[in-house]
């Protein structure tokens, strides 16, 4: 269960971030709210992912999983350039997860 808390976790981190572009220096209410119940959501389920897993593994996967896949909504929903030395970046963030799984 706490494996599901921490994807949760990921996920409202992602939504929050991407609102956190539209709140226009939070002058926008309605994206403004979201982004902030979002990352409320994200610490909340952090902390109960964390009631069972390491700190230091479930920050990294957290941390390393919602920047990555910040940065793919960033490319699909923004249009943000995708250069080589970010697809690498990206892969080297993901392939850093796999080994912190790896090692549990």
């Amino acid at each position: 269960m706490s494996y599901l808390f921490l994807l949760g976790a990921i996920i409202c981190e992602v939504i929050g971030s991407s609102l956190l572009k539209v709140t226009e220096r939070f002058s926008k209410l309605m994206p403004t709210i979201g982004m902030l119940i979002s990352y409320g959501a994200a610490f909340y389920l952090l902390a109960l992912a964390l009631h069972e897993l390491p700190l230091g593994f479930s920050y990294a996967i957290w941390s390393g999983l919602g920047t990555a896949l910040t940065a793919i909504v960033g490319v699909i929903v923004y249009k943000e350039i995708v250069n080589l030395t970010k697809i690498l970046g990206l892969l080297l963030i993901i392939a850093g997860v796999v080994v912190l799984n790896i090692a549990i």
